[in-house]
C-alpha cells in the first residue's frame, strides 16, 4: 500500500434506541492510501454506510461516533474538528456519491444551480466562473454542457449517477466515498460507470473508499478489499486473494453466493441464519451462529483483526498466522 491517505482507528459508532443505545460500528480500523481504490463489503446493516458517514461526520442523532480517530492526509483528527471546519473540509478535500443518486438531488434545483451552489460555497468563483467549472465537469463525465438548465428528473438513471460524480469532482477532492454508487443500474451502466469513475482516478489521482454489496463487482474495481460483518471488520486483503483464498469462514460464504461469469456452473450455497441481532452479541465470535466451521474457542473467546501475512488480515480463530504457514 501506499503512503496512507486516510487511517481510520478503533472507530466506534452507536444508535441511540429506546431499549438502550447499540453499535453499529465496534472497534473499526484501516487504512487507504494515496491513489488506492480500497473497497468495503458486507451485508446490509454491517455497518459499511455507517463507516463511511463517520468519515464525513455526517451522522445526525439518534446516531453518534462513540470512540476513535480519524486522521487524514496532515488535517489531524476528523472527529476532534469543529462543525465549522468540517464544512469547509468536506467536498474540498473528501466528497461522497451518495447511494440513491435521484435522492442525493434537489428536484426543484436546476443542475446548474446545483453545481454552483457546490463550488461558490467553498471558492471564490463568480456565478459565471462556476457555471463554466460546471460545464467542464459534465463534458468530464460525457454529458453535454447544454443540459446544465435541465432537472434531475429529466435525466436517464446512469445520467443522475454520473452528475453526483461530477459535482462529488467538482473541488478536485483528494479522496471520494462511494456508497452504492451503481445500485439499481443494469449491468451495461454499472460497466460505464465504472470505467468513467477509474479513468477520472487515473487521470486525476484521487482515492476511492467503494462500498457495494456486489463482491466480484468490487474484486474488479478495488485494489484491497475489507469485509465487515455485524459491524466488525473481519478480514482485510488485496482484491485479487480475496476470494481465492479467503482467511474467513463468511468472505468464503459470500464468495459461494454468486454465480461465477466463467467457469463450469456451480450450485450457489449463500450463508445459513440470519445477520446477528446486535442486541444479542455472544461472548465469542460475532459469526458463530452460521458458521460451519466453530471450534471451542469461537463461543469462548472474542476475535479480533490480526496480520496473518503481509496485507492479509483476519479475526477468525481457524486463521492464524501459524495456522497459515503450517
Amino acid at each position: 500500500m501506499t503512503e496512507p491517505q486516510i487511517s481510520i482507528r478503533n472507530l466506534c459508532v452507536d444508535y441511540i434506541t429506546d431499549a438502550g443505545d447499540i453499535r453499529a460500528v465496534n472497534d473499526v480500523s484501516f487504512d487507504i492510501g494515496k491513489g488506492e481504490v480500497f473497497g468495503l463489503a458486507g451485508e446490509s446493516g454491517c455497518g459499511k454506510s455507517t463507516v463511511a458517514f463517520s468519515l464525513m461526520r455526517l451522522h445526525k442523532p439518534p446516531a453518534y461516533i462513540s470512540h476513535g480517530e480519524v486522521f487524514f492526509d496532515g488535517h489531524g483528527d476528523l472527529l476532534k474538528k469543529s462543525d465549522e471546519a468540517m464544512s469547509r473540509f468536506r467536498w474540498k478535500e473528501v466528497s461522497m456519491v451518495f447511494q440513491s443518486a435521484m435522492n442525493a438531488l434537489n428536484p426543484v434545483l436546476t443542475m446548474e444551480e446545483q453545481f454552483c451552489d457546490v463550488i461558490m460555497r467553498h471558492t471564490n468563483f463568480t456565478r459565471d466562473q462556476a457555471k463554466r467549472r460546471a460545464e467542464g465537469l459534465l463534458e468530464i463525465v460525457d454529458i453535454h454542457p447544454s443540459r446544465l438548465s435541465d432537472y434531475p428528473h429529466q435525466f436517464s438513471g446512469g445520467m443522475r449517477q454520473r452528475l453526483v460524480i461530477a459535482i462529488a469532482l467538482a473541488l478536485n477532492p483528494k479522496m471520494i466515498i462511494m456508497d452504492e454508487p451503481t445500485t439499481a443500474l443494469d449491468v451495461v451502466v454499472q460497466r460505464e460507470i465504472l470505467q468513467k469513475i477509474y479513468a477520472l482516478k487515473e487521470e486525476f489521482g484521487f482515492s476511492i473508499l467503494f462500498i457495494t454489496h456486489d463482491l466480484s463487482l468490487m474484486v474488479e474495481f478495488s485494489d484491497r478489499i475489507g469485509i465487515m460483518y455485524a459491524g466488525e471488520l473481519i478480514e482485510v486483503a488485496p482484491s485479487k486473494q480475496i476470494l481465492t483464498t479467503p482467511f474467513h469462514p463468511y468472505t468464503e460464504g459470500l464468495g459461494s453466493s454468486f454465480p461465477p461469469l466463467t467457469g463450469p456452473k456451480t450450485k450457489l450455497k449463500g450463508i445459513p441464519g440470519s445477520p446477528l441481532n446486535l442486541f444479542d452479541i455472544p461472548k465469542g465470535c460475532r459469526f458463530q451462529a452460521r458458521c460451519g466451521k466453530t471450534q471451542p474457542s469461537c463461543y469462548t473467546e472474542r476475535t479480533s483483526l490480526q496480520m496473518i501475512e503481509p496485507g492479509r488480515l483476519s479475526n477468525c480463530h481457524l486463521f492464524t498466522a501459524q495456522n497459515v504457514k503450517a
